[in-house]
């Protein structure tokens, strides 16, 4: 069961950037999502689920990197 949600916690902010790419794509071609009422809206909403979820996913690995040590000196904690 741990495994099941460790796999929900990595695969959300991975299906909240695809989302975001969908819908910048759908609005590139001119499809209207139904519960969207403008392009324009659409486009800001997929700008933001891709940046959010590129984002969760970089500090997830930026933070699995700093806890094994492999960051570069200008990124670790000064002392």
């Amino acid at each position: 069961m741990q495994r099941f949600m460790a796999l929900i916690l990595v695969l959300t902010p991975v299906i909240l950037a695809v989302t975001g790419i969908k819908l910048i794509r759908d609005m590139s071609f001119g499809i209207l999502q139904p519960p969207i009422p403008e392009l324009w809206i659409q486009f800001v909403l997929g700008v933001i689920c891709l940046i959010g979820g590129m984002y969760l996913i970089g500090g997830f690995i930026f933070h699995r990197d700093k806890k094994r040590n492999k960051l570069q000196k200008r990124f670790s904690e000064k002392k």
